[in-house]
């Protein structure tokens, strides 16, 4: 029998690209809403419960109350929202980052599914302090340059709006309070004793994402070292040769694609470690579909553009 799916907010950007990557899978069983009972509490409750695996790409709030509804104890869940990232009951969806990490992300019930901006900056951090290079509590800094797809319905309509504000033909920097929504997961999942100093970056392209960590103080070739050993093998994890595959770094080069590759560069006194994949891929609904495939013991990359 085919698992059964059910996508929970198919509506908005994540629920859709979730959709496109299963839609045309003959392996899973999609369940559809009526889409005039999609905000039907009942009727979504019927659906949530009578999938085997159910994406949550809801808002917070709505993500809990959907939780909330759920009463099949054989429902497993994946989380699209930022509800659940650092919640202990929940499963931090970022395979790569471990043999722990997949081996839950398999058995799970309960998956949160790595927010974006935070992709980025814990497939870098993450390993260097798990094998001691820096410590946890290095002061951190962070930059990550997204295409504005992120933002949702609203921010891609005002981006392609014939009338739109000229300034959006230049980058745009946000979060200046520097307490961005994916703070806690980067401090968290990293095990930091403090978060990073995050700056995100808005720019004038769809999709594509450019997630950069400073790192004074330390030689490129030996961030290179522990990064490329880590992830060596993964299928949707690469690291670039030392320098990069060209002299400058494009943050829409991933774009399309579900795969996520790390670029290290600098000189034996510091460096910098640039993360590049789609934020609508690795950064939502590919890593969502990854986490999916892996619950049901599937080829982790089916479905996926790698």
């Amino acid at each position: 029998m085919k698992p059964k799916i059910y996508i929970d907010g198919k509506e908005g950007t994540t629920g859709l690209q979730i959709y496109e990557r299963l839609g045309a899978r003959d392996d899973i069983e999609l369940l559809l809403i009526d889409e005039d009972k999609r905000k039907d509490a009942l009727e979504r409750q019927k659906f949530l419960n009578a999938a085997d695996i159910v994406f949550l790409c809801l808002p917070d709030a709505a993500a809990r109350e959907a939780v909330a509804l759920i009463e099949n104890d054989a429902t497993r869940v994946i989380d699209a929202s930022t509800a659940h990232r650092t919640d202990p009951d929940w499963d931090y969806g970022f395979a790569e980052l471990s043999a722990a990490h997949r081996a839950a992300i398999a058995a799970s019930k309960r998956v949160a599914n790595p927010g974006c901006h935070a992709s980025g900056f814990i497939a870098s951090v993450y390993p260097l302090i798990a094998h001691e290079i820096v410590s946890a509590d290095f002061a951190f800094t962070c930059s990550s340059l997204t295409g504005y797809s992120g933002g949702g319905k609203k921010l891609i309509a005002e981006y392609e709006d014939e009338g739109r504000d000229p300034r959006h033909e230049s980058h745009r920097i946000y979060g200046l309070n520097l307490q961005h929504k994916h703070l806690p997961e980067m401090q968290a999942v990293c095990g930091l004793t403090a978060p990073p100093v995050f700056v995100p970056i808005l720019g004038d392209f769809y999709k594509g994402m450019a997630t950069t960590v400073m790192l004074p103080g330390f030689a490129a070739a030996r961030i290179h070292e522990a990064l490329s050993g880590h992830y060596e093998g993964q299928a949707l994890v690469s690291v670039a040769p030392l320098g990069g595959d060209e002299p400058v770094i494009y943050a829409s080069t991933l774009a399309g694609r579900d795969s996520l590759r790390l670029i290290v560069t600098g000189n034996e006194e510091q460096a910098i470690v640039t993360v590049l994949f789609d934020n609508l891929g690795k950064g939502a609904s590919g890593a969502a579909v990854q986490n999916m495939n892996i619950m049901l013991g599937l080829d982790q990359t089916t479905g996926l553009n790698v």
